[in-house]
């Protein structure tokens, strides 16, 4: 920090080694801390990526900056509900809208996001990036959505239930519930990167997964509801009557559908979703989650809503609810992103580059060390020769099966997410092959 503090103009990583004398990946470590904190910017890619202090401003509230039509919404939504007229779903917020012609995102954010999030490289499979971080997201993503619920769990608290499967003791099981079903429904977005989308298979199983054993009546998860509901805190009123619901949903569908710009389609499906309320309960949460859709398929930095302030994050979804005005929560959504910039792009450049035959094969390795644990085999060069052979190519084989036994060396219940395999089949299989002689 001492060092930075005497570049104003940034410093590279070439320079900050040259002036500390800190081992480069202790500096890697030390800067990601600080860029995912908000204590240092990282501008730029690569050899010209450079860090500089933050430095706060007058026009900040807990870190984020409010535009002044976010804070006149704000002040208009903090009045007592007394003070407030109660309204109804408006069928012209979304019936106005005309994707690719109007926009809730201005040409020049969008262009200012883009370039914050694109991965270098060129075109790649839709999922790499987020397969890249996948191991920081599950937990970012599964810990700061679930806090915006009023969960207590702390992020210390989420990696150990998502990585090691322990509970936080003294802690409500709903909230070990909520975390280990974001989870799920992380993993679902990204090992379907291809698949997903905007359509009611999407967005039913999505919640289906993150209200799984959540809600009073299990049928409802996955079900657009057929009851009223109430939102506390608001003088809003969502619809109420079955068939306008499912006339509505199925067109937020389709215009988040047809809108091109990635941005774009993520804020819109995090205004309209919520603000639409088509299921019982968890309707945030799917918003936030189906806001990463279009960056999962482009390619683009996930948003993780990391230290996100649940205040202004609320106060935003009320601007919609109540004024079908959408500045304040694209303050959230601006900032938000940003923040997850920062937090994955140094993670992603930290990371070794990937090994282009386990990465043309990570599906068959999945499927292979999969097979092994869940039948409980034995680590054996012909029993994964076996499994191999049909789904690897000839010329991969060899190398492959070593790769396999390596992994299935080195398995524990902290690298187990990737292979889809719960804590109980590791600790069967590990059990019973520990017997074999």
């Amino acid at each position: 920090m001492r060092v930075l503090a005497t570049h104003t103009d940034g410093a590279t990583i070439e320079q900050l080694l040259t002036n500390t004398g800190v081992p480069r990946r202790t500096l890697q470590r030390r800067l990601a801390a600080l860029v995912a904190s908000a204590r240092v910017h990282a501008i730029g890619r690569g050899k010209r990526r450079h860090y500089q202090l933050v430095t706060p401003t007058a026009d900040t509230v807990d870190e984020l900056s409010v535009s002044p039509t976010g804070r006149q919404i704000r002040a208009l939504i903090r009045r007592p509900l007394s003070q407030r007229t109660p309204i109804g779903y408006v069928a012209g917020f979304l019936e106005g809208y005309r994707p690719n012609l109007d926009s809730y995102l201005d040409a020049a954010l969008r262009a200012r996001l883009h370039t914050l999030g694109r991965a270098p490289g060129g075109e790649r499979p839709a999922g790499t990036y987020a397969r890249q971080v996948l191991g920081r997201l599950l937990v970012d993503l599964s810990w700061a959505s679930s806090r915006l619920e009023g969960n207590t769990y702390t992020r210390l608290d989420t990696q150990n239930l998502i990585e090691l499967g322990r509970s936080a003791p003294g802690k409500d099981q709903r909230e070990a519930q909520m975390i280990l079903n974001h989870k799920a429904a992380i993993e679902m977005l990204v090992e379907g990167a291809d698949e997903i989308r905007f359509d009611r298979y999407t967005i039913c199983n999505l919640h289906a997964l993150l209200a799984d054993n959540l809600l009073a009546d299990p049928t409802a998860t996955g079900r657009l509801r057929k009851i009223e509901v109430a939102i506390s805190g608001t003088v809003y009123l969502p619809l109420a009557i079955p068939q306008q619901l499912e006339q509505r949903f199925d067109q937020v569908l389709a215009t988040a559908t047809a809108i091109a710009d990635p941005f774009e389609q993520a804020f819109f499906a995090m205004v309209h979703l919520p603000y639409l309320q088509p299921f019982e309960d968890v309707n945030k949460r799917v918003s936030r989650l189906a806001a990463n859709i279009p960056f999962i398929k482009h390619n683009l930095a996930p948003l993780s809503f990391v230290d996100v302030p649940e205040r202004d994050y609320i106060d935003g979804l009320l601007g919609v609810y109540e004024l079908q005005r959408v500045e304040l929560l694209r303050d959230v959504f601006a900032w938000a992103y940003e923040r997850s910039c920062q937090r994955y792009t140094v993670v992603r450049d930290a990371l070794p580059q990937p090994d282009p035959l386990r990465l043309r094969n990570r599906p068959q390795l999945t499927e292979v060390v999969s097979a092994i644990v869940r039948d409980d085999l034995a680590i054996d060069d012909a029993k994964i020769r076996a499994l191999a052979t049909p789904i690897v190519d000839p010329a991969d084989l060899e190398t492959f099966v070593a790769m396999a036994i390596s992994e299935l060396s080195n398995l524990h219940e902290g690298n187990l997410a990737r292979y889809r395999l719960r804590p109980s089949e590791f600790r069967r299989w590990r059990g019973r092959t520990l017997r074999i002689p």
